[in-house]
């Protein structure tokens, strides 16, 4: 096997031995009923998830996706609240604003030399202080499009509800997968993680691909703040505090090298699954605290981190036999 194919391989593994581990001692857990609200709770997280592997494959960061989505909410639920526009113009506006911010968050990155880190913490407390200068409160969402959203739903054999959000989720991997591995912005984006001066001899126009790549991360976390808009059915300033790290962690998890240069889209989404199947155990056993998601995350990150370790050594040592 491809040395690059071991973590997504660990990933899978771990994601099915968990499932039979759930199934021992949880039967139900297997149900499509768990299935379909396995992808509808992790809906916002894992399509977030799919413009953070792309960044992470360039050998970024981006810190501020999960203000972009608390910013995202209060922004629908505002602009629904004190205008008559239609919702989906307002999420056509929306996306335009934060793939803008990313974009700009890009420019910066590469034009004035400055670290992605420093670049999006500052994007991160501007997004969430442009939320609190929406609102400080929670705002609902009272509109029958969003009614319609959220009672839309494929009835699957077991009375599992595969829903709109859920489905969207899938559908934004897909279309990730296609980005990433089958196009040349996709082959851009691994040759920038390999490194910048190592990309410009291969061609790439370092300049256009770093903005898109932000711009990408931008729209996607616009596109949960979507999503999480629909989920709660309110929009709240303080919202998904932390999720920038929750999904760095899943893209980590998914087999993606932190260093950048190689990873899977696919994988970020059994990173995602496997979070929210260790959540969904802790609710069926019902005596574990809350906590030990945060416990069993940090010692499945630990681990893919020494993996990843030993996975470069590997390299090294065999282009040094080599």
């Amino acid at each position: 096997m491809n040395p690059r194919l071991y973590p997504l391989a660990a990933t899978v593994a771990i994601f099915l031995v968990a499932c039979f581990l759930c199934w021992l001692q949880f039967p139900y857990m297997l149900s499509t009923r768990v299935a379909g609200n396995l992808l509808t709770d992790n809906a916002y997280l894992g399509i977030v998830a799919v413009g953070m592997t792309v960044v992470i494959l360039s050998g970024g960061i981006d810190l501020s996706v999960g203000s972009v989505i608390a910013f995202s909410g209060v922004f629908i639920a505002v602009v629904l609240r004190d205008t008559s526009l239609h919702p989906l113009l307002v999420f056509a506006l929306l996306l335009a604003i934060t793939t803008a911010f990313g974009a700009g968050m890009g420019a910066l990155i590469h034009h004035l030399a400055m670290p992605a880190f420093i670049v999006t913490l500052a994007g991160m407390f501007l997004a969430r202080g442009a939320g609190y200068m929406l609102t400080i409160e929670s705002v609902p969402i009272q509109h029958p499009f969003y009614d319609l959203i959220q009672d839309a739903y494929w009835l699957m054999p077991g009375k599992g509800r595969f829903t709109l959000i859920g489905a969207l989720m899938l559908a934004s991997v897909l279309a990730g997968m296609i980005l990433v591995h089958r196009t040349r912005f996709g082959a851009s984006v691994f040759a920038l993680g390999g490194g910048e001066a190592t990309a410009r001899l291969m061609g790439v126009r370092v300049a256009r691909t770093t903005v898109g790549i932000y711009a990408f991360s931008g729209f996607m976390a616009g596109l949960a703040g979507i999503v999480f808009s629909v989920y709660t059915g309110s929009g709240y300033p303080l919202a998904t505090v932390g999720t920038e790290l929750t999904a760095i962690a899943a893209v980590v998890i998914g087999g993606t090298l932190l260093t950048g240069g190689a990873g899977y889209v696919f994988g970020t989404l059994v990173g995602v699954l496997t979070m929210g199947l260790i959540q969904t155990y802790l609710v069926f056993d019902g005596s574990l605290s809350s906590w030990w998601t945060k416990i069993v995350i940090g010692a499945l990150l630990l681990l893919f981190i020494l993996l990843q370790k030993g996975l470069l050594r590997l390299s090294s040592g065999r282009g040094a036999a080599a």
